[in-house]
């Protein structure tokens, strides 16, 4: 039975093997669960959670990587869970500029990123734009935003698969009443939609859809993070968007793994595979048994990718590629 009373922020913090902080960076608050040695000498890898979505998503990953010896954050995001969500901020650089903030405000010099959908996105453009502070990246259903746009203007399939519910988005206040609505229904329903058929009738998809439901009805939350979406449709006619993107078209010269469940009918294959002059190390990986939500349905395979590129790269100098 939905609560007469919108879930308070904290409710976010659940208890498991993982502690619980907030840390100050580019201006703002944001909320991590942090697993493994907290120390400069560990690796550091930084989770980003996507749309609707909270840092829970990463429990899996969350742990089993710290079990392997590194320093690793699941982040919520600005303006979702328990982080701050002020009136601006959802733009390309100020994100990318959150997590590079939160990469120094932890006493590290760089990071592995790791992001879903969104949150693979703030990846890239913290790659693009903080170069020095990324060792690597792997994102899960997130091409390369430059990829994405092309394959939406000239894929019909992925065009058909992708637009008509960002373009829903645009909408003033609707889209926020979709996603809270009926205790929080909409959520449920991007996870339902996107992720495998199979994986809909388990334990692990009831529990995730649970938390999701209630994490969206934080106050503020589902209307920060459709800002996301929003800023990514207007800029395209405004000058900080067009620049935006021509950085973005610039390579990075680091290692990247980018995951993509086989079942996957919301962003295509071709879209994944596009662009290969935009990260030339990168490797593209089909995780088996899995749609959009990989890291939720296949854990341990999306574990084993991110622990290849950690055990390849964690002891490079950030920024670079040997």
């Amino acid at each position: 039975m939905a609560s007469n009373f919108p879930p308070d922020p904290s409710s976010v913090r659940f208890g498991g093997p993982w502690t619980h902080r907030d840390v100050h960076a580019n201006g703002i608050r944001l909320h991590i669960a942090s697993a493994g040695p907290e120390h400069p000498d560990a690796p550091l890898v930084v989770l980003l959670h996507g749309f609707a979505d909270f840092w829970w998503s990463w429990r899996h990953q969350l742990t089993a990587l710290a079990e392997l010896g590194n320093h690793v954050v699941a982040v919520d995001l600005r303006g979702y869970g328990d982080s701050d969500k002020p009136p601006r901020g959802y733009d390309g650089w100020t994100l990318a500029g959150d997590i590079a903030g939160l990469i120094r405000a932890l006493g590290h010099t760089g990071a592995t990123l790791v992001g879903h959908a969104d949150g693979g996105l703030v990846c890239w453009a913290t790659a693009v734009l903080h170069p020095r502070l990324v060792r690597s990246i792997a994102v899960v259903s997130s091409p390369h935003p430059a990829a994405l746009k092309s394959s939406v203007l000239r894929d019909n399939t992925q065009r058909r698969a992708w637009l008509p519910e960002f373009l829903r988005d645009q909408l003033p206040r609707y889209p926020e009443h979709r996603l809270t609505r009926d205790d929080g229904a909409g959520a449920v329903r991007i996870l339902a939609d996107r992720g495998a058929r199979s994986w809909a009738r388990t334990a692990e998809f009831a529990d995730s859809a649970n938390r999701m439901r209630s994490a969206i009805q934080i106050p503020g939350a589902a209307h920060c993070g459709l800002e996301y979406r929003r800023w990514a449709f207007r800029s395209q006619w405004r000058a900080d968007g067009r620049r935006f993107m021509a950085v973005m078209r610039q390579p990075i010269d680091i290692p990247v793994v980018s995951m993509r469940g086989e079942f996957d009918r919301y962003i295509l294959p071709a879209t994944m595979h596009r662009g290969p002059q935009l990260s030339p190390h990168r490797r593209v990986v089909t995780i088996r048994d899995a749609a959009h939500f990989a890291h939720l349905e296949n854990p341990d395979a999306v574990t084993a990718e991110i622990a290849k590129l950690l055990a390849g790269t964690d002891r490079r100098r950030p920024g670079r590629y040997a």
